[in-house]
Parts: structure tokens; C-alpha cells; sequence
């Protein structure tokens, strides 16, 4: 197979949604019907049969919630699906944005009985300005819904998107017995599955079948069918072009707990869903089918691997083919680095890759070689721009209560901060090293600290801090600059992990103020080495 075969069957896509409208269910699902787990919730393992999901932290299963988006490689009818789970809690936002930067469409997941929910309008909105395709799921609709004109009508009026129902739903909650496939003009009866753990049965049939007045009703199947020429008369045309440059999106109606429609979704998904495109760069656009190697890092995650203390670096191949043992400048400007240990991801397995093509996501094993926007490649002056920058919006004291344990406290600490979401401020002028966490949500804290007792065994105490609001001072900045000024009551001179100089201020009032008393200074939202923030 040509280079050029292999990066047109790839797909890299990420599944988003509000919270608890089913987005990790989805995941699962799709798995099961592309073949990648025999049953839901286990994977095809090589030696016995695993508990593992896209939710593989213990942390996640505590909770029920994900919290770290997770790498799905599988094969599904010809083609390679690079599918990455996102966290659906806005705590955890800074981890699915960046995601959104390494896939080329996206699957949007809708509860029917709720509609458009906040943070489905926030991603939606990240995936415009990106350009992103969309495909729409409305789920649960084995539970009462939103009528189903009225999902459409919240799409095109709320979100501006023009839509198109691939499928139509017969019924729903207990009445929800299959979907309409209006292309092919084929209806899909399906059958519950105890527990949803394989394949739904179903029946292919058309909408003459006289057994639909059983079914429904005289009078529901007569307003059924009503929808379906509505739909035919007055709806938007099915436009490939218009679903790739994300004008239109095709929308499916499903359950995916119990596996109605998921697999119309996914053999739509793969047939139109968008192969990899061009990225932009310090060079402008690099496209696929350039010779020269190049990719990006978008994630980092230490101890994926219980068992081995290593950090995973998630790297978007661009351009070019990746190959194992292949040598790239380093990022961080010294020696040349060699990609060993390359692995594809399957959640939390892995096994070694030799070679990879535009859209595919590698997994590279590192000590500290990488941080998150690296772009890694031999082609000069080259740089990927694509990583988000998040100013912290909560803040929070970390003690090492176990003085003992100080060696793991702080490797612990080191590598989650690799992972690039919390952010740690050092007071300038205190010889006590207090550790003082920067996060975009209150949950993250909970989660450092959750992650350095289990996975590093280093006990730490959580503690309150008078700060809300923090700006980087421009760079080459002078603490001595500031020595005897009035900076403001409970405001503090500190240092970012860059060693970059910042202001710490309980209030956006006291921003302010000190913005007007001091208006030679210069105040940024962000550290002046990392780019735009979203």
C-alpha cells in the first residue's frame, strides 16, 4: 500500500460532550461494533481477558467521571481509527482542548432528553474556530427525549449548524424500537442486549412493513411517517463537502448503553469522517504528503504503566512516515533525539509501532525529553503552534506531610507537572519552598494529590490559598525591580515553573489597582513563553 493509501484510510477523531451524556459509553461502544473488544468493557487481550476501558485510573473508576483523555487505536473495514476518549468535566477542559488540536473530526455527543448543554456549546465552539468536522449523536433515546425535530431546531438556531439526519428514531424511551437509515432507506429494528454487553440483534425492514402498525400504533406510526417526508420536503441535502469544511453536520439518533445505532454511526464515521488535512506551522501549511517527518507533542501522561516509573509522550504525526529508532533535533536544544520504544495505544496497553503515517498517534516513552507543544522533526525553523495556553483559575497550598518521603513527593510532583496541567508558583524572597498549584479547576487538586499518595506513595496535604488571579511579568523581568514597592494588600512576587516572574493577587480588584498605580508595568494573562491563550 502507497503512502498515500495508508494516510487516506486514517481517521483521528475525539468524542466530546457534556458530562454524563454518555461519551465513555459511546466509546466503549464503537469498540465493540469496530471489533476491538469482544465484550463491552473488556479488551482482546493477548493473554486473558482485561477490565480495561478508556477510563483506566483508579481515580476515574472512583468516581465514574474521566479524567484524562485516553489513545484507541484499532482497524475497523480498511480503516486505521485513531479514537481519543475526552474528559467531559470542565475542571478537566485543558486536556480535551488540547486533544481537539491532534484530531481532524470530531464525534459531538447530545443527551436527547436534555439538548444542548453548556459545555457542549463551549466545545462546539473550539471545534468551529478549528475548523473541525461534526458528527452528532443524540443519545439515550431509550429514555424519554426531546422531540426529535426540536434536537434538530436547537442545533441550527443555537449552534448555527446546518444539520442532516442520517438516521431517524421510532420512538423513544420505552417505545424506542430502532432508527430509520435515510440513505439507504433502510429501517433498523433492534433487540436489547442484557446489560448491553454485545451487539444489538436487529431487523432490517422499509417503512411499509405492515408489522410497524404493531409496533407503534396506528397513530404514532402515522406521525412517524409524517417526520420521514417532512424531513425528504424541507431538510438539507447530504453534502460530503459541506460535512468536511463543517458547514453541515450529519446527525444519528442511538442508545448507546444498548448499542441502537452505534454501528450506522461508525460506518458513516469512517466512509465520510475527514482523513487527515493539513496543519498549520511557523511555515505556514505543512501538508500530509510531504516527505519530511514532522509531528507534535499534544499530551503527556506518567505511569500509564503502573509497573515502570515512565512518562508516555502522545505525538500527532503531520507529516511524513514515522519510523521507530528514527533521530530528530531536540526541542529543548541539545543533542539529537532518538525515537525508541514507539507504541500504539490501546487505553492503557501498548506495543511497539515500527512505522506510522499522517493522523496516526504514537506513544513515545520519555524521562523528561519532552514537554507538551514540542514539535518534533528535522525540516529547519519548523514549528507547530497548535497547544492552547490556559492561565490558572484556582489555587491551592500542597505540604509534603511525610518528610521521609520527600524524594517521591518531589519526583511525583516534577513528572505531573510534565503533564502540563497544574502549574507551580515559587514565593521569591521565602527560603521555605511552599508549594503553591496553579489549575484551570478545583478537581485537579484533588487528583495531584490522589495520584502522588497511590502512585508514588507520598502522603501531602491539601490547603487553601488567598489567590485567585495571577500575571506574568514581561520576560528578563528583575525581582530587585520590585524590592520595597507596595504591590498590594495579600498580593505576592512569585516564579512560574520557567522561572518566569508573576504577580499573585487575591482579587481581579486588586489586578486593577495595581494596574493604576503602576502603569509603567506591564501585566499578561499568560507566561510570555508559551503563546496564545484560549
Amino acid at each position: 500500500m502507497t503512502k498515500q493509501e495508508e494516510i487516506k484510510r486514517r481517521r483521528t477523531f475525539a468524542i466530546i460532550s457534556h458530562p454524563d451524556a454518555g461519551k465513555t459509553t459511546l466509546t466503549e461502544k464503537l469498540l465493540l461494533y469496530g471489533g476491538a473488544l469482544q465484550l463491552a468493557g473488556s479488551v482482546r487481550a493477548k493473554k486473558n481477558q482485561r477490565n480495561t476501558t478508556s477510563d483506566w485510573m483508579e481515580i476515574e473508576k472512583e468516581r465514574g467521571i474521566s479524567i484524562s483523555s485516553t489513545v484507541l487505536q484499532f482497524e475497523y473495514e480498511g480503516y486505521v481509527i485513531n479514537l481519543l476518549d475526552t474528559p467531559g468535566h470542565r475542571d478537566f477542559s485543558e486536556d480535551t482542548y488540547r486533544v481537539l488540536t491532534a484530531v481532524d473530526s470530531v464525534i459531538m455527543v447530545i443527551d436527547a432528553g436534555k439538548g444542548i448543554e453548556e459545555r457542549t456549546r463551549k466545545l462546539f465552539e473550539i471545534c468551529r474556530m478549528r475548523g473541525i468536522p461534526i458528527f452528532t449523536f443524540m443519545n439515550k433515546m431509550d429514555r424519554p427525549a426531546i422531540n426529535p425535530l426540536e434536537l434538530l431546531d436547537e442545533l441550527e438556531h443555537d449552534l448555527g449548524l446546518r444539520t442532516f439526519p442520517v438516521t431517524w428514531p421510532l420512538g423513544d424511551g420505552p417505545d424506542f424500537k430502532g432508527v430509520y437509515d435515510r440513505l439507504e432507506k433502510q429501517l433498523h429494528v433492534f433487540s436489547s442486549q442484557a446489560g448491553g454487553a454485545s451487539k444489538a440483534a436487529e431487523t432490517l425492514t422499509g417503512t411499509d412493513d405492515p408489522r410497524l402498525t404493531e409496533l407503534m400504533g396506528p397513530q404514532l406510526l402515522g406521525e412517524w411517517l409524517e417526520q420521514i417526508e417532512l424531513l425528504s420536503m424541507a431538510g438539507e441535502e447530504f453534502d460530503e463537502e459541506k460535512i468536511i469544511s463543517g458547514e453541515l453536520t450529519p446527525v444519528f439518533f442511538g442508545s448507546a448503553i444498548n448499542n441502537f445505532g452505534v454501528q450506522l454511526l461508525l460506518n458513516y464515521f469512517v466512509k465520510y469522517g475527514m482523513p487527515p488535512a493539513p496543519r498549520k506551522s511557523s511555515l505556514g501549511l505543512i501538508p500530509v504528503e510531504r516527505d519530511d517527518f514532522s509531528g507534535f507533542i499534544f499530551k503527556i501522561q506518567a505511569n500509564m504503566d503502573p509497573n515502570h516509573r515512565d512518562s508516555l509522550s502522545f505525538m500527532r504525526v503531520c507529516s511524513g512516515i514515522f519510523e521507530k529508532d528514527m533521530t530528530v533535533h531536540n526541542p529543548r536544544g541539545g543533542k539529537p533525539l532518538r525515537l525508541s520504544y514507539p507504541q500504539k495505544l490501546f487505553g492503557q496497553d501498548r506495543e511497539t509501532v515500527e512505522t506510522a503515517y499522517p493522523g496516526d498517534i504514537v506513544g513515545l516513552v520519555s524521562h523528561g525529553n519532552f514537554r507538551i507543544g514540542d514539535t518534533l522533526t528535522n525540516i529547519p525553523d519548523l514549528v507547530f503552534n497548535e497547544i492552547p495556553r490556559f492561565p490558572p483559575e484556582v489555587f491551592c497550598y500542597l505540604h509534603n506531610t511525610a518528610p521521609s518521603k520527600y524524594k517521591q513527593f518531589q519526583d511525583g510532583l516534577e513528572q505531573l507537572l510534565n503533564e502540563g496541567v497544574i502549574q507551580y508558583f515559587q514565593m521569591v524572597g521565602t527560603l521555605q519552598k511552599t508549594v503553591l498549584l496553579g489549575a484551570v479547576g478545583q478537581l485537579q487538586f484533588e487528583v495531584v494529590k490522589h495520584r502522588l499518595e497511590t502512585e508514588y506513595a507520598a502522603e501531602c496535604r491539601l490547603e487553601e490559598s488567598p489567590f485567585t488571579e495571577v500575571r506574568w511579568l514581561p520576560l528578563n523581568s528583575d525581582p530587585e525591580d520590585f524590592k520595597g514597592m507596595y504591590l498590594g494588600s495579600n498580593v505576592r512576587l512569585a516564579t512560574d515553573n520557567d522561572g518566569q516572574l508573576v504577580l499573585l493577587f487575591p482579587d481581579e480588584w486588586a489586578v486593577n489597582y495595581f494596574a493604576e498605580k503602576n502603569e509603567g508595568i506591564e501585566l499578561i494573562k499568560h507566561s510570555p513563553l508559551q503563546g496564545d491563550t484560549i
